[in-house]
This record gives C-alpha cells, structure tokens and sequence, in this order.
C-alpha cells in the first residue's frame, strides 16, 4: 500500500448505526491510516422507504464520536442516479441484463432447495428470456451471470475465496422497479468513480463480492482489493444486525459506553 490507497466508509441511513458496522468502519480507517491514504464517506441513501433525514444526523454524530474521521465526502447516492442511469443503459444495450416480473415469492416458491437466510435467493431463469426492450422502471432487472465460471478473488482478511456463478449465485438484481440501482449496481458504480482501491466490510457480504467482480469486469472496471471483517456475533453465534436496537451506538452511549471500550478488539490484523 502507498499514498494512492483510498478506502471508504458506507453507511445506509436506515436506522441507528450499529455496533458492528462501526467496527468494520473503524478497521477501514486503520488501514487508510497504515496505507497513509484517504478515506472517503459515502452515504447509501438509497432506500427512499427507510432513509430519513434524522439518520443521516445521527449517522454522522454518532461515527464521530466512536472516532472516525474521513477526508472526503459525504458523497449521497440519492444525487448520483446519472451515474447509474449510464451503467444501467450500457448493460442493457449489450444485453446482458433482463427485466423480471418474478416477486421474491415467486422466485422461492419455484425453488426446490432455496438457500436459506440470503440477501437474494439463487433465481431459476424464469424471465430470462424476457425482451429488454421495454422502459426501465415499473419492472425489475437482472444481470444475467456467466453460468458455471468460477469467481476467484483474494481475500486481505480471509484468503482465497471461490464461487460458481449459476450455483452459489444466480442472476442478480442490478435495477429495481421503483427506478432504483440495487446496492449491487450502485455499489460497484460508485467504487469506480471514487477511485477505491481497497473495500473493508463484513464477511457477510463475500457473495456480493463475487456478483460485484462480474459487474467490475463487464463495464471495463479495474476491481479494488478486498478486505472481509469477522461480524459481530451473540453468545450463539447468531449476527447481529440493525434491528438489534440494543446495539445501536446510539443506545450504547446513553448507556454511557465509551468509544475505546466499544471497538474491543476490532483491528485490521
């Protein structure tokens, strides 16, 4: 690593930030500082049901106070829909993407072994052959993977890491029919024109990973370096999430828990 690093912070104003998301966000600011490179703030406004303008507050006093500090940005997804307009227009005119009318119900329901509790569950082609040739909201899209290669990369925290497009993962949503980028498109996007060269979060996220690696390839991108955390586990081993308010740094500080006390043993390694 040299002056050239440039990692990034990307939270998603949906809620209070959670503990284990300023873990993860406190190892990229260590690696920015060992790289002697900047860190840029993203704010992932997408999600225009949940984002509200009280988050994006809390979310910026409440990683200040855990400690972390950026040199750019915040840069808000919500102002860069040209951006992914374009992405979105290129995909389609090499045909490479689809529109699906299949719900997440349909797409279990057609399923004879859906992988349990993922983000997005292995789609059975239903629509692929569907026209492109339609607008580009009221319907959602999918990225068609090359079925059956395999998706290689080296993880900074966990190694080699390896999927098959078509089994560990499936044709993937890149627009949804409210006229948004999912987080795959938008994500990947933004980490190119903000010039990342390495991506810390948690270990939950290495299929993204491997969906984001097509995307980098397909629209002429150089991939950024990887760096997957260990996520933040109860007494059973289950993840804890947002939805566990309890581990809002927000209630924590009223609980009167102290930054350096609350990092624990987060460190890049």
């Amino acid at each position: 690593m040299d002056g050239s690093y440039r990692g990034r912070l990307a939270p998603s104003p949906t809620g209070y930030l959670h503990l284990g998301h300023a873990r993860t966000f406190w190892i990229a600011q260590q690696r920015a500082e060992a790289a002697g490179g900047a860190l840029i703030l993203r704010d992932d406004d997408l999600d225009r049901a949940r984002c509200r303008p009280e988050f994006v507050a809390a979310m910026i006093e409440d990683m200040q106070w855990f400690g972390l500090r950026w040199s750019e940005g915040p840069y808000h997804q919500s102002e860069r829909m040209t951006l992914y307009i374009a992405a979105f227009e290129r995909l389609r005119a090499r045909g490479l993407i689809y529109p699906c009318t299949c719900s997440r119900q349909d797409v279990l329901r057609a399923l004879s072994a859906p992988h349990e509790g993922e983000d997005e569950p292995l789609y059975p082609g239903t629509c692929q052959d569907c026209s492109p040739d339609r607008a580009r909201e009221g319907v959602n899209w999918r990225f068609r993977v090359p079925e059956g290669e395999t998706i290689s990369f080296t993880d900074g925290a966990l190694g080699l890491h390896t999927e098959i497009a078509g089994r560990d993962f499936g044709d993937f949503l890149i627009w949804r029919k409210d006229d948004q980028p999912s987080y795959q498109l938008a994500c990947t996007v933004d980490d190119d024109d903000l010039r990342i060269t390495e991506v810390v979060r948690g270990a939950d996220l290495l299929t993204s990973t491997c969906r984001q690696l097509l995307l980098y390839r397909t629209l002429g991108y150089k991939a950024p370096a990887f760096f997957h955390c260990p996520l933040v586990t109860d007494a059973d081993g289950v993840r804890l999430a947002k939805r566990h308010d309890a581990l809002s740094l927000r209630t924590l500080r009223e609980q009167g828990r102290s930054p350096g006390e609350l990092r624990g043993g987060a460190s890049s390694g």
